[in-house]
């Protein structure tokens, strides 16, 4: 394989993880129990969200855990090495973005 297919290959591997990020699985609807969204939830999201810092993404999944959320695609998405970006489907189903 040359470099260049190998460059083109890695750019839209980068570009499907960004969408995987932002959409989610369209095949796999996912609420957010109300109950889940505690203070703690909350604040994460919102700090994660504003600062585009998204290393503490596992640390959301285990408040998310620990308010009742057993959603495996929820929090396996927080615990993920990302990329995660603003716009992450988890975050903005916290923070009721559409």
């Amino acid at each position: 394989m040359g470099l260049q297919q190998a460059a083109y290959d890695r750019v839209f591997g980068e570009c499907g993880d960004v969408l995987r990020c932002v959409l989610g699985n369209p095949f796999r609807a996912v609420t957010l129990h109300p109950s889940w969204l505690t203070s703690t939830v909350l604040a994460l999201a919102g700090q994660m969200y504003e600062n585009r810092d998204f290393a503490p993404m596992p640390i959301l999944a285990d408040a998310l855990q620990d308010a009742g959320c057993g959603n495996d695609n929820i929090l396996s998405h927080l615990r993920s090495d990302g990329p995660h970006v603003k716009g992450c489907w988890v975050l903005d189903g916290v923070l009721g973005k559409s």
